[in-house]
């Protein structure tokens, strides 16, 4: 098993940016252009990497590799981005890889590009790019091309090498549930599993028992032998179920129009493990959002917009408004999921307004909207 921490040092030891990876100080996808950027690099790697792995370090400073980190991002239906955009998409991981100089909200993303042979080119416009439009890496650069892509196995011995020396090792296992218990949760409660006599996660998080089920806030889980974070969220709660052979992570986001009181299941992820020293994440999309009187609704969110026109206009705003900010996330999202079409693109243009307030709930609840939203997107697409 690879540690990706170990491999992430490895790659970005390797001199530069090269043919096999790419590095970036964070991951845009709440924009087309973002995206676009993010998929010609996936495309580019993918068609110059027949034959090998190849990789994107996300949330590290391009001049001198600091690692900085970026946030913790959970989706994965990433996939389904890349199959929208791309012919003959490849395969690919994103993973949240924890570092010991980082908080606990900030990860290293590690994008992992499983090699394959057929060229992939864009199948329609996004952004600047046309659709059948190819591109592939020169040096550090992701170009287009119009020239027939000659197969490759120029970086097979060198990303095997790199790979290799990313093994894990007892050592580093004992390390990290030592380093996750007493280091990183020591002001929680911390358990851990061991599956097959070779994987080891771990979890944290503050416990309630509502009925006869126990929810955890705050929650951090890790896969510790590949250093990997399954979840984590400063305002979600999650219920958490095992056995010998499985670990089922159940999401639940909090919600409601003037308060967060009522929890709602989200996402169910299942981790099965094998004999053969593999496992397999299986996702399952369990959201219902819940529905609302539209008279009521369409009050609630003519409020809302005249709250956001007084935080553009930098106006005065009473205590229960400031409260208030606190919802316009959750609000505009309940809105959209009821009918409200407008209300989406109303969330996206309060991004930079959200971000600047004082308090930083207000702008982890517009992330959280966003991610809930982009989950239902991919899973609609993929249905």
């Amino acid at each position: 098993m690879i540690n990706k921490r170990l491999l992430i040092k490895n790659l970005l030891a390797h001199n530069d940016e090269s043919s096999f990876y790419d590095k970036k100080r964070q991951l845009n996808l709440h924009t087309k252009e973002g995206k676009a950027k993010f998929l010609k690099h996936i495309c580019a790697l993918s068609n110059s990497n027949p034959s090998n792995n190849s990789y994107i370090v996300v949330g590290v400073e391009d001049h001198d590799n600091e690692i900085v980190g970026d946030d913790f991002f959970d989706d994965s239906r990433i996939q389904n981005l890349v199959n929208a955009y791309l012919e003959n998409p490849p395969k690919i991981q994103y993973e949240n890889v924890p570092f010991p100089n980082l908080p606990k909200d900030r990860v290293i993303g590690l994008v992992t590009i499983k090699p394959k042979h057929k060229t992939s080119f864009f199948k329609k416009n996004i952004h600047t790019i046309l659709a059948q439009t190819v591109f592939v890496r020169v040096g550090s650069n992701s170009m287009p091309t119009e020239d027939k892509i000659p197969y490759s196995k120029q970086n097979i011995e060198t990303v095997i090498s790199i790979e290799n020396s990313s093994r894990n090792s007892i050592a580093h296992t004992l390390d990290g549930v030592i380093d996750f218990i007493n280091n990183r949760h020591k002001d929680m409660t911390s358990q851990y599993k061991v599956f097959k006599e070779l994987f080891v996660i771990c979890w944290a998080g503050i416990p309630n028992k509502i009925r006869d089920t126990i929810y955890l806030s705050r929650v951090d889980i890790e896969l510790i032998n590949e250093q990997v974070k399954l979840f984590y969220s400063a305002l979600d709660v999650v219920s958490i179920r095992y056995d010998e052979q499985s670990f089922t992570i159940i999401e639940h986001v909090a919600l409601g129009l003037n308060d967060k009181t009522s929890y709602y299941p989200l996402e169910q992820v299942t981790i099965r493990f094998f004999d053969n020293g593999y496992y397999k994440m299986e996702t399952e999309m369990l959201f219902e959002p819940p529905a609302y009187n539209k008279k009521m609704l369409h009050h609630v969110y003519n409020a809302t917009l005249v709250l956001i026109n007084k935080l553009q206009k930098q106006q005065a705003i009473s205590e229960r408004e400031e409260k208030d900010v606190e919802n316009i996330a959750s609000i505009l999202m309940l809105c959209y999921l009821n009918g409200f079409e407008e209300a989406k693109q109303k969330l996206v243009d309060a991004k930079p307004l959200l971000k600047a307030q004082p308090n930083p709930t207000v702008y982890l609840s517009f992330k959280e909207a966003m991610r809930i939203l982009r989950k239902m997107k991919y899973n609609q697409n993929n249905a």
